[in-house]
């Protein structure tokens, strides 16, 4: 879009946001600064987290578990988020499959979301390789979107538990500048504070990680560069694709 400033998310048609991410904390290193902004619009935001995290630290498993299933619940009272659901699928060995698109399936069908947030599927990042859990879940949530709205996927689901097909209209995993993002969100000012603090909810978490930065000091930095691409003090950045949209045959590849 060369020098033009990425257009702003249309969040004023959004009433409902389903977040699916791999680990407790996942939501937290910027993004829940849109989530803040979000509910304090109206907009229901709920989270899907498929694992509980419990090899994230060198605590026993069934601890780290409830410390950072705890610490999660804490983030999202913080940027006002109220459902949660925590599924067990086991921490970093996530497969993408049959197993994990139809829990992320049915949780669309109940939730019933206009917009979905998933992870990226890249195995290359501007910060290196991808972790493992985060490619998975961010590629079960792209078929899952899909399977949600056809009858014919997982029709147990319809048949034996009474949801009905659901199909969102919004698909977004966040983005960088200069790397695909084709929309963001102005969190200037209370958002991004509130987006800092839940990341700070991650407490325990976060000291067990050797050298890592305090949140107040990189979040921000994060947030301003992505606010210049949007033309405003502090955003996050989406890649976003309207699955409603007809395709363009005109466009071009460069």
């Amino acid at each position: 879009m060369g020098d033009m400033a990425l257009p702003a998310l249309p969040e004023e048609s959004f009433q409902r946001v389903l977040c699916v991410v791999a680990h407790p904390d996942d939501m937290e290193y910027g993004t829940s600064a849109a989530v803040a902004r979000w509910t304090a619009r109206g907009i229901e935001v709920g989270y899907l987290l498929l694992t509980r995290g419990e090899a994230g630290m060198p605590n026993p498993p069934e601890e780290t578990a409830r410390l950072r299933v705890a610490e999660q619940r804490a983030a999202c009272e913080v940027v006002g988020v109220t459902h949660l659901t925590v599924l067990e699928h086991p921490d970093g060995v996530l497969v993408h499959g049959l197993d994990l698109r139809r829990d992320i399936c049915r949780e669309i069908r109940r939730f019933r979301p206009d917009v979905v947030l998933g992870m990226g599927w890249d195995v290359e990042t501007p910060f290196g390789f991808d972790q493992a859990d985060h490619r998975a879940a961010g590629l079960a949530t792209l078929d899952a979107v899909r399977d949600a709205g056809n009858r014919w996927v997982f029709p147990e689901q319809v048949d034996d538990e009474g949801l009905e097909p659901h199909s969102a209209r919004w698909l977004v995993v966040p983005g960088l500048p200069g790397s695909g993002a084709t929309h963001g969100v102005d969190v200037t000012g209370e958002p991004l504070r509130r987006g800092v603090a839940s990341l700070e909810a991650h407490g325990a978490y976060l000291a067990a990680i050797p050298n890592h930065p305090a949140p107040k000091d990189f979040i921000p930095t994060f947030t301003a560069m992505s606010g210049k691409a949007v033309g405003v003090e502090h955003a996050v950045l989406f890649r976003a694709h309207d699955l409603q949209a007809p395709p363009d045959f005109t466009a071009t590849q460069d």
